[in-house]
């Protein structure tokens, strides 16, 4: 099998800036280039900035990637959409429209007789009760229902906001020690214990391959600087980043 992971596009829906317009330029040309060439893409959490599934409307801003999406769709790739802790408002419309398939906490599998555990890391760092206090309170089905009250722009208005604290918090040493300990620590603990041979997270924008155990601990990094992704063909996983110049491990 085929298999891809990206994740952390950070997909924007306000006021791009030039380096985001040109990320997002690399992305798609990406989307283009994968198809026909993998079985299965993985999105591994905050593709998207932020998402939330009105009943009538989609985010404008997002519909060049979610065209990309559809056209891998159509062409036989299977695509798997983890949430991340930006992106996880999901409801029918990637399933129904871009036949994606939704997944909240973690996608395992079993490919050319490796065991693949993949998850965006969002709760697995240390030490971080802020967050994970606020992770509890966003993802109640009366915030989600609240927040679907709001006019989409007012909504999204809140969201931006929401996504630059976010950032703010990341940014510091503190939190970024956190976070590499918590996703190195759990990725251990389950290639230790036998529960997989390959762990793949994101969250860090950090990408990183790292031998442990006779297993593989890969974070695929992020497309807002890297522009780096997982890739396991026949069983070998390898991380790379992708250029105009053409991809380098």
């Amino acid at each position: 099998m085929k298999i891809c992971v990206i994740s952390d596009l950070h997909f924007k829906y306000t006021s791009p800036n030039a380096d985001d317009m040109e990320n997002s330029r690399i992305v798609l040309e990406f989307l283009d280039q994968a198809r026909g060439k993998y079985d299965l893409l993985v999105l591994n959490g905050d593709i998207f900035d932020l998402w939330y599934d009105w009943k009538y409307c989609i985010i404008k801003q997002f519909f060049p990637l979610l065209v990309k999406l559809y056209e891998l769709s159509r062409s036989g790739c299977r695509i798997v959409q983890i949430s991340g802790n930006h992106d996880f408002w999901f409801g029918d419309f990637l399933p129904e429209y871009l036949k994606v398939e939704l997944v909240d906490e973690a996608f395992c599998l079993e490919s050319d007789g490796k065991k693949i555990h993949i998850c965006h890391g969002d709760t697995h760092t240390v030490n971080d009760f802020r967050y994970k206090l606020f992770r509890r309170v966003i993802r109640l089905p009366l915030t989600k229902l609240i927040f679907g009250f709001l006019h989409p722009d007012i909504a999204l208005g809140v969201g931006s906001k929401m996504s630059r604290s976010s950032r703010a918090r990341k940014d510091t040493a503190g939190t970024r020690k956190r976070k590499n300990q918590g996703l190195e620590g759990y990725a251990r603990a389950l290639i230790v214990h036998g529960k997989a041979d390959y762990v793949v997270m994101g969250h860090s924008h950090e990408p990183l391959l790292k031998e442990i155990d006779g297993g593989f601990y890969v974070n695929s990094g992020d497309w807002v600087s890297h522009h780096s992704y997982v890739e396991i063909i026949s069983g070998t996983i390898k991380l790379k980043q992708y250029n105009d110049n053409g991809d380098t491990e």
